[in-house]
């Protein structure tokens, strides 16, 4: 993996470049920095001048992600003990929202699994496996349960369509409110997990 300097703010920051058999370029903020996704055979220059057009939104994540870092600093990572117990405590609650949303919604699924991990809040497989971060027990009311929505309607949209999101409204109507905050303060709670101790692939599907 290579990467551009980039000049934000009088200084120069280097941004990770994951190239791929992709057509076309992306932003994605991730892991407490800014990657650039590009085409395998992309020139730099190319790249440069996408960038040059996208710098308000990187300021703006490395922002985002500087004061999240400083959050988990003050809030202090999790000890072993305090983990185990936020584990214990997940596989007690999970199993019974989950249960009550899929009554609601009238479906059936198959395992559930709590992990603690450092970017993913939950996922859902094609055979109808769920998983979910214990880390979620540490949001606000309301905010584990719009994550067991989201996954439970993959059971029924293996995907993020219109038709996915109009089924996921229909049973959570505050869930952009929720998600909101989680992409404002989850990076928080995330970073409060040692890097040792994370499980699992990373982002929500």
């Amino acid at each position: 993996m290579d990467a551009i300097l980039l000049s934000l703010e009088g200084e120069s920051r280097a941004l990770p470049v994951i190239r791929s058999r992709r057509r076309t370029l992306s932003l994605e903020a991730k892991n407490g920095q800014v990657l650039i996704r590009a085409p395998l055979r992309m020139s730099e220059a190319t790249i440069r001048t996408f960038l040059e057009t996208r710098k308000d939104w990187i300021l703006t994540q490395l922002h985002a992600q500087e004061r999240q870092r400083a959050q988990a600093e003050a809030q202090g990572v999790l000890s072993a003990e305090e983990l185990s117990a936020l584990m214990e405590r997940a596989r007690r609650v999970f199993p019974d929202r989950v249960a009550f949303y899929a009554a609601k919604m009238g479906l059936r699924f198959g395992r559930i699994s709590i992990r603690c991990q450092r970017t993913r809040w939950g996922s859902c497989s094609a055979k109808g496996n769920l998983s979910f971060n214990c880390l979620l027990l540490l949001a606000p009311e309301g905010v584990l349960d719009s994550v067991v929505v989201h996954e439970l309607c993959h059971l029924r949209h293996m995907d993020h369509s219109r038709a996915f999101y109009e089924e996921v409204l229909r049973y959570f109507p505050d869930y952009w409110e929720k998600t909101a905050w989680l992409k404002q303060n989850g990076g928080a709670l995330l970073l409060r997990v040692p890097p040792r101790n994370h499980q699992g692939k990373e982002g929500l599907c």
